[in-house]
């Protein structure tokens, strides 16, 4: 898969050299070229000189080729207007803007731009949000047995309830978050188009649920709709 990040700092280069370690073909945007030496010999992606939401930039990056795009320069409006462009110029499906103030993620994930807010972020959370398979751990008991983790959920559980969820994995949903803010959901909460689901498990059981949420809903439930 080819992915294209704006921003080339300590994030942006982690980033890029994780990708690129996993084998996908990256593209690194940013305006100081001194920036790439981020990205050590190693790297074999491409970079590319010049400001992110610019379209003939963009274009040399093979944007409108890209899995995902990442915004994650030090400006917020800058990272914003990028990934909004990358989306509606370009077609692409997952992106991700870094936002420093929170109350105007907040504002953005509204408006359908997901955000990770410098308060909350690390390099994992980014690449959930590119890569939306599988779980992100967000905490476990002393033990290491008991986990809460951040779920991807196949989009065809839009419009099922909590309680259908939890008949079909071995956890309990622990909460969603909506919109950039967390709600404590009820067994008849129906879930919603961009919701994060966080379950607790049994990380022993973790794996079952990856699967199991990351299909669409068994038959008995589909017939329901």
């Amino acid at each position: 898969m080819h992915f294209v990040i704006m921003g080339c700092g300590r994030v942006g280069a982690l980033l890029a050299r994780t990708l690129d370690s996993r084998g996908h073909t990256v593209a690194v945007i940013d305006q100081d070229p001194d920036a790439f030496l981020k990205l050590g010999p190693d790297f074999s992606g491409s970079t590319i000189t010049g400001v992110g939401f610019d379209r003939d930039v963009l274009k040399r990056a093979r944007v409108d080729g890209a899995y995902a795009f990442a915004a994650v320069s030090s400006g917020d409006n800058s990272n914003i207007l990028a990934a909004r462009v990358a989306r509606e110029t370009f077609g692409v499906k997952n992106i991700a803007a870094r936002i420093y103030d929170p109350k105007r993620a907040q504002i953005f994930e509204r408006l359908g731009v997901p955000t990770v807010a410098t308060v909350r972020w690390t390099a994992e959370q980014m690449m959930r949000r590119l890569i939306p398979q599988g779980s992100v751990n967000e905490y476990r008991d002393p033990s290491g047995q008991i986990g809460l983790s951040e779920v991807h959920v196949n989009p065809a559980w839009v419009s099922h309830s909590v309680l259908e969820i939890e008949d079909a994995v071995p956890g309990r949903v622990g909460f969603i978050t909506r919109s950039g803010e967390g709600i404590l959901p009820q067994k008849d909460t129906l879930l919603q188009e961009g919701d994060l689901v966080h379950i607790m498990s049994r990380m022993d059981d973790l794996e079952d649920i990856e699967r199991i949420l990351d299909a669409p809903p068994a038959q008995q439930y589909r017939q329901q709709d």
